[in-house]
């Protein structure tokens, strides 16, 4: 099998590392890639914002799978082309892909198969806005309705700081994507990462995780991407998963289906496990970042079977197998981000660690000749196994503190709820 991934981030790295393990891929090409996936896969400098693009790269490397990372291209409708043209392809409908490239279009289908989530308003100009936050006070969520690469919500603890994050939204910070936006009810609780694959309508539930958002340690700052994270989350325990499967996933596929749109590929549910059970918070098309590379980390079942499966409505009776291991991961990041992220500094001792426990998938990397060179703001994701969080933890620290790039920084508390919860 000839395999295509598209896109460039840590997500990608860490799906072809795994992609390129299986016995039955025979060549992986990434589109365009990054700096890490070169060593094990040909990148193609292939602009992924134009389909006709990607398509005559499939068709003159006789691609026979293409598998889609972020969310861009799924909620442009990639996948919809790229089966048009006779290829396998892994990853949603345009039409299916509005759970994460509409956030009001994810409420709307909570309210029609009466998922739990926060209660919300949603808005097309600035005012009506105001008035709802004015009206309901902080603490509140406030959120630009499309996709703003994990930077559109603000969680306001006060309401000037909401109203700011109205305004943004509305003056055009986030580009279309603010140009309508969603106020939601703060859920208090613990919040958790839940992956599950869908070919239509069967349903093979994937293992759960815990991302940091905000950008600082003690989970202060702006939300970020992700600064890190780690699986399995303990929160989510076997009675959990069970009810995150009947009372959200199940709920939603079946609507999906039921209104033509059925959904295919990764379903990402980001919950608020709050006293009374599993929320929705929001539901992305794709895996996570970095929640994709913990989760590669500890698969032990073929990921390209998966996949296949997924994509050709196969996954009746699938049961993937896990590692027992925790797998953590430690976002390395320019300094300055998510505001800003000078590009072209160098990094030394990212490469030659790699283990059977260590693993550091590159994000925003490049080449600079023999140097590798930072890229974007989110930058390279170190990643380690253990028996516990606080080994996969350490594992994973001492890992990061090899590395010299003055002009990088991390979190230093990744899986501290976790930790906490084993020293009790």
């Amino acid at each position: 099998m000839r395999v295509l991934v598209i896109g460039s981030g840590g997500r990608e790295h860490a799906l072809s590392w795994a992609i390129s393990k299986s016995p039955r891929v025979t060549k992986l090409f990434v589109a365009p890639g990054n700096g890490g996936t070169a060593a094990i896969a040909e990148n193609a400098p292939v602009d992924i914002t134009r389909h006709d693009a990607v398509l005559a790269f499939v068709a003159a490397n006789q691609i026979d799978f293409v598998v889609i990372g972020p969310d861009a291209p799924a909620v442009a409708g990639l996948g919809d082309e790229v089966r048009a043209a006779g290829i396998l392809c892994f990853g949603p409908s345009k039409a299916a892909a509005q759970l994460e490239g509409s956030k009001g279009f994810t409420k709307q289908i909570c309210d029609e198969a009466g998922i739990p989530t926060a209660a919300y308003g949603r808005f097309d100009s600035e005012e009506p806005a105001l008035a709802y936050l004015r009206k309901h006070g902080a603490p509140i969520v406030v959120k630009a309705d499309g996709l703003a690469a994990g930077k559109g919500v603000t969680v306001a603890m006060t309401l000037p700081e909401a109203e700011d994050a109205v305004r943004d939204c509305f003056s055009g910070a986030f580009g279309e994507s603010g140009s309508s936006v969603v106020i939601e009810e703060f859920l208090v609780g613990e919040e958790a990462s839940v992956f599950a694959l869908c070919d239509g309508q069967n349903i093979v539930m994937l293992a759960s995780a815990q991302d940091h958002k905000r950008v600082w340690d003690g989970d202060r700052g702006p939300n970020t991407g992700g600064m890190g994270a780690y699986s399995p989350a303990p929160v989510m325990t076997d009675a959990m998963m069970a009810r995150t499967r009947a009372e959200i996933i199940e709920p939603t596929v079946r609507r999906m289906t039921e209104r033509g749109t059925p959904f295919t590929g990764v379903l990402f549910a980001g919950l608020m496990v709050t006293d009374t059970g599993p929320k929705l918070i929001e539901y992305n098309v794709r895996f996570g970042d970095p929640e994709c590379q913990v989760l590669m980390m500890r698969l032990k079942t073929d990921i390209v079977d998966l996949l296949e499966a997924t994509a050709r409505g196969k996954l009746a009776g699938v049961v993937p197998e896990w590692s027992d291991e925790v797998a953590l991961t430690v976002v390395l990041a320019t300094k300055g981000y998510p505001v800003s992220a000078e590009k072209g500094s160098v990094i030394v001792g990212a490469e030659g660690q790699d283990t059977q426990t260590l693993r550091i998938f590159h994000a925003g990397t490049a080449r600079n000749g023999s140097k590798l060179v930072a890229n974007g703001g989110r930058v390279l994701n170190v990643t380690a196994l253990g028996r516990t969080v606080a080994e996969a933890q350490a594992r994973a620290y001492a890992a990061v503190d090899k590395v010299e790039w003055p002009e990088g920084f991390c979190r230093r508390d990744i899986g501290w709820r976790a930790i906490a919860r084993e020293k009790a």
